[in-house]
C-alpha cells in the first residue's frame, strides 16, 4: 500500500466535520461533530465563513460534545467564528468541550489576539529624548577618548610591529605616507592659503581705508595668518584630505578582515597601520603650515599692492615691525598637536568600521567632522593659553 493510499484509508475512517443547528434554552446553538483536523476542516470552511458573516447580535452556544478530534486548524476556525461574533457584541458560550480542546482553544485565542494587538512602545517625550541623546553622546565621547588613549599610548611606546617581540620603525612606510599626505597636499594648500590671505588683506584694507590706516593691514594679515589662520586652515584641509583617507583605508582593511589577519600572523595593527600615518602627519603638518603661511602672505602682498598701493618692499618692512618670533612659533607649536588629533581620531573611526559599505561611509564622515571640531576647539584653547602667558 502506498503512502497516499494509507492516508486515504485513514481519512475514510474519520468522521467528516459537521455543523448542525439546535436550540438550548431559547438560544441558538451550533452543534459540532466529527473530526476537526487539518485534513478535514476544508469541508466546513465555507459554512463557518457564512456563520461569521451573519449580522445579528444574538447570543450563540457552540456545542463541542460531538467533536471526536480537533487540532490547531480546527481550533483556528472556531476562534475565527468566536472573534467575528464578539466583534458584533454577540455573546458566545462553549459547552461540551474536552480538556484537550479547552487547552488548544485557549492557546490559539492567546496567540491570535496577542498578534493582532501588538503593544507598541510609546515614543518618549521631548525631555526624555533630549536627555537620552545627551547620555548617548557622553558615552560615545568616553569610548572615543579611551580608544584614542589606547592608540596614543601604543604610539608613544613605539612602533611595536611585532606583538610583544621588540620594536621596529618602518622608515619606508613613514616616508611613503609623508609623500602622500605632505607632498601631495602642497598644491591645494598653497592655492587655498593664497586665496584666503588675499581675501583677508582686501577686507582689512577696505575697512582701514576709512581711517587712512591702510598700512596697518600688514599687521592684521601677519598676525592673523601666522598665529591662527595658517595652521588652522592647513589642519582643516588635512583633516578632510588625509583624515578621511586614513579612515577609509583602515576601515576597508577591517571590512576585508585584513586587520584580523595581521593579528593572526603576530603583527600589531597599531604599529603596522597607525604608527606610520601618525608620524607622517606630525612631520607633514608643521611643514605644510610653513608653506601655507608663505602662500597666504604672498597672496596678501599681491592684493595689497594692487588694491592699496602698498609695495612688496613696504609690506615686508612693516611686517618685520608688526610680528615677532612668538607670533611665528605660536602657530607652529599647535601643528604637531593638531596632527596627532587628526591621525588618532581617523584611526579610531577606521577601526570601528563594521562589515558594510554604509558603516564605512558613516565612520569616514564622523572622522572628518570630529577631527575638524576638535581642531577648532584646540586652536581656541591654545589662543587662550598663549594670551594668558603673554606669548
Amino acid at each position: 500500500m502506498t503512502i497516499n493510499a494509507a492516508d486515504e484509508a485513514k481519512t475514510a475512517k474519520e468522521q467528516p466535520p459537521f455543523i448542525g443547528e439546535a436550540e438550548h434554552d431559547g438560544v441558538r446553538a451550533y452543534v459540532l461533530s466529527g473530526t476537526w483536523t487539518t485534513r478535514t476542516v476544508a469541508l466546513v470552511d465555507a459554512e463557518m465563513r457564512r456563520l461569521e458573516t451573519r449580522r445579528d447580535s444574538e447570543p450563540v452556544v457552540l456545542d463541542l460534545a460531538g467533536v471526536e478530534k480537533i487540532d490547531t486548524a480546527g481550533a483556528w476556525l472556531l476562534e475565527r467564528l468566536i472573534a467575528a461574533r464578539e466583534a458584533r457584541n454577540a455573546e458566545v458560550r462553549l459547552t461540551g468541550e474536552s480538556e484537550e480542546a479547552t487547552i488548544l482553544l485557549g492557546a490559539v485565542r492567546d496567540a491570535s489576539r496577542r498578534g493582532g494587538e501588538v503593544e507598541r512602545p510609546k515614543p518618549p517625550g521631548l525631555v526624555i529624548a533630549s536627555l537620552e541623546a545627551i547620555g548617548r553622546t557622553v558615552y560615545t565621547i568616553r569610548d572615543d577618548f579611551l580608544a584614542s588613549m589606547n592608540i596614543l599610548g601604543s604610539t608613544i611606546r613605539g612602533a611595536q610591529l611585532k606583538l610583544g617581540r621588540g620594536h621596529a620603525v618602518n622608515l619606508a612606510a613613514i616616508f611613503h605616507q609623508i609623500d602622500r599626505m605632505g607632498v601631495g597636499a602642497v598644491p591645494v594648500v598653497v592655492l587655498m592659503s593664497a586665496i584666503v590671505g588675499g581675501i583677508v588683506a582686501q577686507q582689512g584694507a577696505y575697512q582701514l581705508r576709512y581711517f587712512g590706516a591702510d598700512i596697518f593691514v600688514v599687521d592684521l594679515v601677519g598676525i592673523l595668518i601666522l598665529r591662527e589662520l595658517g595652521v588652522l586652515m592647513t589642519a582643516i584641509m588635512l583633516a578632510g584630505r588625509s583624515g578621511s583617507a586614513i579612515t577609509a583605508e583602515i576601515g576597508s582593511m577591517k571590512m576585508r578582515e585584513e586587520v584580523d589577519a595581521l593579528k593572526v600572523i603576530g603583527l600589531n595593527p597599531v604599529g603596522v597601520l597607525v604608527f606610520p600615518r601618525l608620524v607622517a602627519l606630525v612631520i607633514a603638518l608643521p611643514c605644510l603650515t610653513v608653506i601655507a603661511n608663505f602662500a597666504a602672505l604672498g597672496g596678501a602682498i599681491v592684493i595689497s599692492w594692487f588694491y592699496s598701493n602698498i609695495t612688496p618692499t613696504a609690506f615686508l618692512d612693516r611686517l618685520r615691525v608688526g610680528i615677532s618670533l612668538s607670533t611665528i612659533f605660536s602657530g607652529l607649536i599647535k601643528a604637531p598637536f593638531m596632527a596627532m588629533v587628526i591621525g588618532i581620531l581617523a584611526s579610531v573611526e577606521g577601526l570601528k568600521v563594521g562589515g558594510s559599505a554604509e558603516s564605512l561611509g558613516r565612520h569616514v564622515t564622523a572622522s572628518v567632522v570630529k577631527a575638524i571640531f576638535v581642531v577648532i576647539i584646540m586652536d581656541g584653547a591654545f589662543a587662550i593659553f598663549f594670551a594668558s602667558i603673554n606669548f
